[in-house]
Parts: structure tokens; C-alpha cells; sequence
């Protein structure tokens, strides 16, 4: 496919982000990758336009490799990235909005918050509660349905896709049903990174301030991201007391309690934890279940318990996972006409299930890689520049990034203290070298074999 206009090329960067949402997510997408706009494709380079440096720079650095993927995959003509700054207004670039902006949304009942648009689908009647997720379930109805602050602040903590995120849009939903005049921020905690490094760049830090100090719910989604960014924790602190002091009520999610929270200061874990702190523990095979069947309740074809039962046993990892594995069963029935059995389903799930029944760790990947190019394993976090040391290293750090679900800063981290960019230039390097080294490409391809038996 070649692109021989503006359209095309803004059709086919829509539908990469789209299939983006199942790699990435649906906020990781909407705050950062659709506000990028496609310039031009030249000479296999797609030019993407960012609206500042800072935002350029974590696309790059967080996302480029995935997005460059999806973009190859689905167009090969596609075969690198370049990432730049609009410096001029008439390229047609239309900035997110800013913090000081109503986002609209597809409900009236949204049009006093601002952050990220409501998903009308995570709401509670559609939250399926188990004992997992009961005290989370508990807390965040409570808070919802209470005219007074009731927990100040809600933590809710777990894992990826255990449910968080629903539970914080259950509850902005259900807050502004009972009173649309109260204002909700709700956002990701790197969005309000973002908009508080804008407030500063343009010197409009009292506007920030009076906007987040001023509403009446502050809701902010993996509060984790601003571990270590020391300016954003001092703001959020100083909003966060202001809010309470003023008895307005504050919900935080993460990934971990506030006490394990490494690079968050103290004072801040020590907020955190003042009110109520409440887990979301991995899902039981009785809540995945439950789970599963009230999504077929809504499918377009029937699936058999047995089928429900197959998968709520062999899909364990998270929710969203579990829910993108029944979509793929009801797909194939629907887009194939394939009748819906056990061996239908593990046909189609065949690489979600190998993932599932085969966890792989870091040291593992060390381990297997180190033996397999003879050197020795504390070479793995070395400083040890010269050939023999470093591939076998950045084949270690692909690998790990391929095959786990770290992030660039904790795979370094494994590495002897290795900085995220090392790690995305090992990934970047390999991706690259496996695309004219055969040798290279085989050594891999075997080695992910080993790990994954």
C-alpha cells in the first residue's frame, strides 16, 4: 500500500493506534500515542509530529519499539520512525487539551470533569465482585454513594488488569450521577506530570494550582509513575493537602501499597496511607469464571460452560486478558462461523496459553543466555564493553523485554543498575541486527524456544 495523500496516511495511523490499545491500553493510547499526528512517509520513514520535546522524548523512549511493530506489520513499506517537535501551527497539529480545558464526553453527565473521557462500560453494576476484590468493591461504592468524604484518600492497589481503573471510572460515573455539579479531575498520575511540566514551561503554575485545588473529587490513576520525579511529588503533596484540608475528597490507584512504593518520599507514602488502603488481590478460578460468564451473557453467539470453564482455568495472569481471550472465541465464531468447543478455543488461545502456562523470569533469560554464548552469568551486569560481552547482555535485555512484562527501568535494574535507555538501545539494536544477521535471528528464535518450554 502506498500513501498518495494526508487521508490515507491519517486512516492507516488510526488503525495502528487502535490495534495499539491491545498492545499498550486504552490510556497509554488515548493521553499519548493518538495525540501524535503522521507528517509524511518518505523513503520507508514514517515522520511522526509530537507537540513538544518532552512529549516526543517519552514516546521514544517508552513506546517506539511497539509502535514501530503494529506499524510494520501492517503496512511493510513502514520500516522506521522518526519522531519530531511541530514548530509550525500551519502542519495542522491540534494539541491535547490542557489540564484547564473540559474534556467532552459522549455523557452529559461527564461535562464537569476533566482528564480522560468516562468508558461507559466500567461502571458497577458491571464490575463482577469476588473475595479477591470484595474490600476494593466495598470502599470504592462507598465513596461513591456517600454524601460526606468517607476514606480520604481511597488507595487501591493490585496488579495489572485486576481491575483499578474500573473501579475509579465506576466511581467517577456513579459520583456524577448522583450530582452533576461536582467537579471530578480524574487522569493518569503521567498526564498530571505532564500538565504540571506545561504549567511550569509556560509559567502558568497558578492556574494549574487553582484548577486541581478547586474540585471537588481528585482522582489520579497510577500514582507509581511519579516515583522519583521529585518537583511532581512536591506539587502533588501540596495539592493533596489542600484538597483534604478542605475536606474534598481524593482516590489514588497503584500498582503496589503505599509503603512499597520505592522513590516516593516518605511524607507522601505517609498521606497516602491515611485513610483507607484497599488491595485487589489476583483473581480465583471462581471470579475469573463469574467473570467470563457475565461477559457471554452479552455475546453474539452462545459459549458452553465447559468452554467458560476451560478458560477461567487456563487463563490466570489478569482480567483484561481473560476478557481479550473470550473476545478472540467469540471472533472466530462469529467471523469464521467455527462452532465453539474446548479444541476451538485452544486452537485460538494457543499463544495466550502458551504465555500462561510458562512464566518466564530475568534470571532465567540470564542464565539461558549466558550459557548458550559461554560467558559468565556476573557478566550479565558488568560494565564490560568489548563484543563477547555486550551482545550476548543486549540479547539478554531483548529477550527479557520480549518475553516479560517488565518495565525498561526494572529490566535495567536486573542488569546491574543499567539505565532504561541502555536497555531500549539493546532492544533497538537487536531488533535491528536480527533483520540482516541470520545467525543473530536464529539464536534467538532458539533461545525463546528454551525459555519457553
Amino acid at each position: 500500500m502506498s500513501f498518495v495523500d494526508n487521508q490515507e496516511l491519517s486512516s492507516a495511523w488510526s488503525s495502528v493506534c487502535a490495534e495499539l490499545q491491545s498492545v499498550l491500553g486504552d490510556a497509554v493510547v488515548n493521553n499519548w500515542i493518538s495525540p501524535v499526528i503522521p507528517e509524511k512517509l518518505e523513503d520507508g520513514v514514517l515522520y511522526l509530529l509530537a507537540p513538544n520535546a518532552f512529549w516526543r522524548d517519552w514516546v521514544r523512549n517508552n513506546y517506539e519499539l511497539k509502535i514501530l511493530r503494529v506499524c510494520s506489520r501492517r503496512y511493510p513499506e513502514i520500516v522506521s520512525l522518526e519522531l519530531k517537535v511541530v514548530t509550525d501551527a500551519r502542519q495542522g497539529f491540534s494539541a491535547p487539551l490542557s489540564v484547564d480545558n473540559q474534556v467532552e464526553s459522549a455523557n452529559p453527565s461527564s461535562d464537569n470533569s476533566f482528564g480522560i473521557s468516562l468508558d461507559p462500560d466500567l461502571t458497577f453494576d458491571k464490575f463482577v465482585v469476588g473475595k479477591p476484590n470484595e474490600l476494593a468493591y466495598a470502599a470504592a461504592l462507598r465513596v461513591a454513594e456517600s454524601d460526606k468524604v468517607a476514606f480520604n484518600p481511597l488507595f487501591l492497589y493490585g496488579g495489572v488488569g485486576l481491575g483499578k481503573t474500573h473501579l475509579m471510572h465506576a466511581i467517577a460515573w456513579s459520583i456524577k450521577a448522583r450530582d452533576k455539579k461536582r467537579t471530578i479531575a480524574y487522569m493518569s498520575a503521567e498526564k498530571f506530570m505532564y500538565q504540571f511540566i506545561r504549567s511550569v514551561r509556560y509559567k502558568d503554575t497558578m492556574a494549574f494550582k487553582e484548577q486541581f485545588r478547586s474540585v471537588d473529587v481528585l482522582m489520579i490513576d497510577d500514582i507509581q509513575f511519579i516515583c522519583g520525579k521529585e518537583s511532581t511529588q512536591e506539587e502533588f503533596f501540596h495539592t493533596f493537602n489542600t484538597l483534604v484540608d478542605n475536606n474534598r475528597q481524593v482516590i489514588v490507584s497503584a500498582d503496589k501499597s503505599p509503603s512499597d512504593l520505592e522513590g516516593m518520599e516518605e511524607r507522601l507514602k505517609s498521606r497516602l496511607g491515611w485513610g483507607l488502603v484497599a488491595d485487589i488481590h489476583p483473581t480465583t478460578y471462581e471470579l475469573r469464571l463469574g467473570i467470563l460468564q457475565s461477559k457471554a451473557a452479552s455475546a453474539s453467539v452462545a459459549i458452553p460452560d465447559k468452554v467458560l470453564e476451560f478458560i477461567a482455568h487456563k487463563i490466570t495472569s489478569n482480567i483484561r486478558e481473560l476478557e481479550g481471550a473470550l473476545n478472540r472465541v467469540v471472533a472466530s465464531a462469529t467471523l469464521i462461523g467455527r462452532q465453539v468447543t474446548i479444541d476451538s478455543a485452544r486452537d485460538v488461545l494457543a499463544d495466550l496459553l502458551r504465555t500462561n502456562s510458562r512464566k518466564v523470569t530475568i534470571e532465567e533469560i540470564q542464565k539461558k543466555v549466558a550459557s548458550h554464548y559461554a560467558i559468565k552469568l556476573s557478566d550479565m551486569f558488568s560494565a564490560k564493553r568489548s563484543r563477547q560481552i555486550a551482545l550476548p547482555r543486549q540479547v539478554a535485555m531483548y529477550l527479557s523485554k520480549k518475553l516479560t512484562t517488565m518495565s525498561l527501568p526494572e529490566i535495567g535494574k536486573n542488569f546491574g543498575g543499567k539505565d532504561h535507555t541502555t536497555v531500549l538501545h539493546a532492544v533497538r539494536k537487536i531488533d535491528e541486527s536480527m533483520q540482516n544477521d541470520v545467525n543473530l535471528s536464529e539464536d534467538i528464535k532458539l533461545l525463546i524456544k528454551i525459555l519457553q518450554r
